[in-house]
């Protein structure tokens, strides 16, 4: 009971505790499905860190800015393509690419390239994607609830055809997949 309880006071714990986000990190997310998710991972960099969420839409955008407002952190909101990013060349030490409203799952296997390579470009060497997507329901809840069709989205071969290394999933959690990846330090 007591962990039922624990996870209603922080719905975004698993999240925030499995990108490793710390204070004064330089983080990017790409794409933004649920401004709560955003601001619990924006909010652990601090002031004396970075925040900035890059969305293709003005919806996605205000969602982000309803998201950080509410939870009285700062990040700074650009709208554009995941495939054109106007963030400088490793000027951040996590990318987070939020693919749980499928983003990138929807986009073509070239599209999907582009923009993977566009989140290595963004990261310092040695720093870390974390893509987060959505799975279908497990376990017991599979037998009650419509799952989506089709197979999860596998980020991994974009991934590692943009040059990163050490493409991993690190878990599957609460309807969430974590896979991440490392850019090379030289």
């Amino acid at each position: 009971m007591a962990l039922l309880s624990f996870r209603r006071g922080n719905p975004y714990m698993l999240i925030v505790g499995m990108t490793g986000v710390k204070m004064g990190d330089r983080i990017a997310q790409i794409g933004c499905a649920h401004g709560g998710r955003l601001a619990a991972i924006a909010g652990k960099v601090g002031l004396s860190g970075r925040a900035v969420v890059v969305v293709p839409d003005e919806a996605s955008a205000e969602r982000a800015r309803k998201g950080a407002a509410r939870a009285g952190v700062l990040v700074e909101v650009g709208i554009g393509p995941p495939t054109r990013l106007a963030e400088p060349d490793a000027a951040f030490d996590l990318v987070v690419l939020d693919d749980t409203a499928a983003l990138f799952a929807s986009m073509g296997p070239e599209d999907r390239g582009t923009a993977a390579g566009e989140a290595l470009r963004i990261l310092r060497p040695g720093g870390r994607v974390m893509v987060i997507g959505a799975t279908g329901p497990a376990g017991l809840g599979a037998l009650f609830t419509r799952a989506p069709s089709g197979a999860p989205f596998d980020p991994t071969p974009s991934l590692q055809a943009a040059g990163f290394k050490s493409v991993r999933t690190l878990a599957q959690r609460e309807g969430l997949v974590f896979v991440e990846a490392l850019k090379p330090r030289a």
